[in-house]
C-alpha cells in the first residue's frame, strides 16, 4: 500500500467515525454546529481574505483565465455571502428521520421508508473556495461527514476555511472529522479517493470536463456527476421584446464563469426584435458567434462554427443561431445541450408547456434568467451542485440529494408462512 493510500485509508477511517456520530445528533445540534462555524468564518474573515490574495497572485502568475479567477477570488461580500449560506442550512428543515411513504401490509405489517445520511462524501473539486464551506455545510447538516479535495489553485482559501469551520464545528460539540481537507495536493490522493470502495460511500466532483470525465472513468465509487453547463434561452416569436432583452443580457453577462450562465441563445425566425436582442448582448460587452441568418442583421457579429454550439465558453461569449419554431429549438437543445438548465420566453403558454415538458434537462425555465439556477435561489440553501444525470438526485443538489433511506418495519409477531 502506497503512502497516499494509507492517507486515505486513515482519513476515511476518522471520517466513518465521525459520520456515526453525526447520524445520531440532533436536529438541534447540527443547527447549532453549523451557525457556530458560519460565525468562525466571519472571526477569521482577515486571515481567510489574506489567504485568498496568496491564492489570487499565484493564479495570476501561473495565467489562469479571467473565468477562473473570478471563481477563486474572495472579497468581504463573498465571504459574508457564505457565512449567510451557511446560516441558512442551519435553519432548514433537516431531512434525516423524515418519512418518505409508508404504508401496511394486510398480514399487519407497517412499512416505512425513512431518509438516513449516506455517511462518508468525497468531494473532488477545483478552483472555489465557496465550495469547501458549502459542502461542509450540507454534508453535516444532512448528517454526513465530508472529505474535501479542493484544486491547488485555491489551496491556501479552502486551508483558511475548513481551520476556522471545524473550529465552530467542534466549540459547539460536534466532531471536527465532520470536516476533513485533504492535506496534499498529490494527484494521486484523487486517485486513492476514487478507489475507496467501502470507505468513501460517494464521491461528488465539481469541476470541469476533464475532472469529471476522470472521476466518471476511475471511480469504484458511486458518482454524482455535475457535467458543464451548456445553458440554452430560446426567445419565441411571441416573446415580450422588453422581457426578451433583459433575460438574455442577464442569463449571459450577470456573472460569465458559473455553470448557468447562458452559452447558447436560439431566437425564433419569426421574432421582430432579434437585431435589438444581439445589439444588446453585444453593447453589454459580449462577443456574439452567429449564424448566416443572424449575422445579417448586426455587423459586430462573428461567424459561429461547428465547435461554437458545443462550448462552455464561461466568458463573455455567446453561440446564437435562428431556429425555425419551438420544434426546430427542443431539436437543437437535445442535440447540443448539457442536460443542465434552458429556459424560454414567451408570453403562448401553450407553447412553454410544450417547451418544458419536450426539453431533458435538469432545470426548465419559462420567462426566468438561467443565471437563476442555483440552490440557494431555489430555497435549498447553499448547494452541492447542479447533478445532470437521471439517478439519485438531479438539478441543485442539497439536503434532501445528500441522503438515502432504509426500510423501516413494525410487526406485531407475524412469521411468514
Amino acid at each position: 500500500m502506497s503512502e497516499i493510500d494509507k492517507l486515505v485509508a486513515e482519513l476515511t477511517a476518522r471520517a466513518k467515525t465521525a459520520s456515526r456520530q453525526l447520524a445520531q445528533a440532533s436536529d438541534t445540534d447540527k443547527s447549532a454546529a453549523l451557525k457556530a462555524a458560519a460565525s468562525a468564518l466571519l472571526s477569521a474573515k482577515d486571515e481567510i481574505l489574506a489567504a485568498n490574495d496568496q491564492d489570487m497572485a499565484n493564479g495570476a502568475e501561473r495565467g489562469l483565465s479571467a473565468a477562473m479567477l473570478d471563481r477563486l477570488k474572495l472579497d468581504a461580500d463573498r465571504l459574508a455571502s457564505i457565512a449567510a449560506a451557511i446560516e441558512q442550512v442551519a435553519i432548514l428543515e433537516d431531512p434525516v428521520g423524515q418519512v418518505i411513504d409508508s404504508n401496511t401490509q394486510p398480514n399487519g405489517l407497517v412499512m416505512k421508508r425513512v431518509r438516513v445520511p449516506i455517511g462518508v462524501l468525497g468531494i473532488i473539486y477545483e478552483s472555489r473556495p465557496n465550495v469547501t464551506a458549502d459542502a461542509a455545510a450540507l454534508g453535516l447538516r444532512s448528517g454526513n461527514a465530508v472529505i474535501l479535495r479542493g484544486g491547488s489553485e485555491a489551496v491556501h482559501s479552502n486551508q483558511a476555511i475548513h481551520k476556522a469551520m471545524v473550529a465552530g464545528v467542534e466549540a459547539a460539540g460536534l466532531p471536527g472529522d465532520a470536516i476533513i481537507l485533504m492535506p496534499t495536493q498529490d494527484r494521486a490522493a484523487v486517485g486513492a479517493m476514487l478507489r475507496a470502495q467501502g470507505q468513501i460511500d460517494m464521491i461528488i466532483p465539481r469541476g470541469g470536463k476533464s475532472l469529471v470525465a476522470r472521476v466518471q472513468d476511475e471511480a469504484r465509487v458511486p458518482v454524482l456527476a455535475h457535467l458543464d453547463g451548456i445553458c440554452h434561452v430560446y426567445v419565441h416569436a411571441d416573446a415580450d421584446p422588453d422581457m426578451a432583452k433583459a433575460i438574455v443580457v442577464n442569463a449571459k453577462m450577470r456573472r460569465t464563469g458559473i455553470c448557468g450562465a447562458m452559452e447558447s441563445l436560439l431566437i425564433d425566425q419569426d421574432y421582430p426584435a432579434a437585431s435589438e436582442l444581439v445589439g444588446a448582448l453585444i453593447d453589454a460587452g459580449c462577443e456574439v458567434r452567429a449564424d448566416d441568418v443572424l449575422m445579417e442583421l448586426d455587423a459586430r457579429t462573428v461567424s459561429a462554427n461547428a465547435e461554437d454550439w458545443d462550448t462552455e465558453y464561461l466568458e463573455p461569449v455567446v453561440s446564437a443561431r435562428a431556429v425555425r419554431g419551438v420544434d426546430e429549438a427542443v431539436a437543437h437543445i437535445a442535440r447540443h445541450s448539457s442536460g443542465h438548465t434552458e429556459s424560454i420566453i414567451t408570453n403562448d403558454q401553450s407553447v412553454a408547456d410544450q417547451f418544458q415538458m419536450q426539453v431533458d434537462s435538469a432545470i426548465v425555465m419559462h420567462n426566468a434568467s438561467t443565471q437563476f439556477a442555483d440552490g440557494g435561489e431555489f430555497g435549498l440553501g447553499a448547494e452541492i451542485g447542479i447533478a445532470t444525470g437521471r439517478l439519485h438526485a438531479r438539478g441543485p443538489v442539497a439536503l434532501e440529494g445528500l441522503t438515502t433511506y432504509k426500510w423501516l418495519v413494525h410487526g406485531q409477531g407475524q412469521v411468514r408462512p
